[in-house]
């Protein structure tokens, strides 16, 4: 996907998702999502936040004592005392906007609005399509990322290939499924690991809620 291509799809994943926001339940914005610790509600607020700019990211950061994880969880917990409507319009406002938060490249706000799109979706039992090729750009910039889902320390051993794109990586005991359930595999969902096939996905399925579990990490 060439630049033009990653901004449309963030646009049109963007607007999706605000309609889906715009249809919940009140239970629903309370039920827990694919990040551990995190309501429906928490997803949203984080997904507000895409566009933070940098003096807000540096304070957020001291208040948090330094820590990326902290500050993430930190300012989703504030947001989310929003009244409902606020996050879709909030999130619908994005786009055609270019504008990232701060230090990061277009690829985050599209792996933010793909994972945390499924991280709604997948508990509430809504269906929502994850684009393969932009899921294959989005699972070569994580797997490339050391921080913060270090996939490739976590998922040593596996060679994981998409069956919907021709996305791959590592080696390994074989780890087959589309490319959106990759994605979550490598950003620390266990939610798809019963949709993926081979011999380290069985491997992976056995060691899911043991302490040393690769799949995992939060949020």
């Amino acid at each position: 996907m060439d630049l033009d291509d990653v901004w449309r799809t963030i646009d049109t994943e963007r607007a999706s998702l605000a309609d889906l926001l715009d249809d919940l339940s009140p239970a629903e914005w309370e039920t827990p999502s694919l990040c551990d610790a995190w309501r429906v509600r928490d997803v949203a607020a984080h997904l507000t936040l895409a566009q933070m700019g940098p003096a807000a990211a540096v304070v957020a950061t001291v208040r948090a004592r330094g820590s990326f994880d902290r500050m993430i969880r930190d300012t989703a917990l504030r947001a989310a005392h929003l009244p409902e409507p606020e996050y879709a319009r909030r999130i619908r406002a994005m786009v055609g906007s270019r504008r990232t938060a701060a230090f990061v490249s277009p690829l985050e706000p599209l792996i933010d609005v793909l994972v945390h799109g499924q991280d709604v979706a997948v508990p509430l039992g809504r269906e929502r399509a994850v684009p393969p090729a932009a899921a294959a750009a989005a699972a070569t910039r994580v797997w490339g990322m050391s921080f913060p889902f270090r996939a490739r320390r976590r998922l040593a051993g596996f060679a994981l290939t998409a069956t919907d794109s021709g996305w791959r990586a590592g080696t390994g005991a074989p780890v087959e499924g589309t490319t959106g359930d990759l994605l979550l595999l490598l950003t620390g969902r266990t939610a798809a690991l019963d949709r993926l096939s081979g011999e380290g996905a069985h491997q992976l399925a056995a060691a899911r809620g043991r302490r040393d579990d690769p799949t995992r990490r939060t949020p």
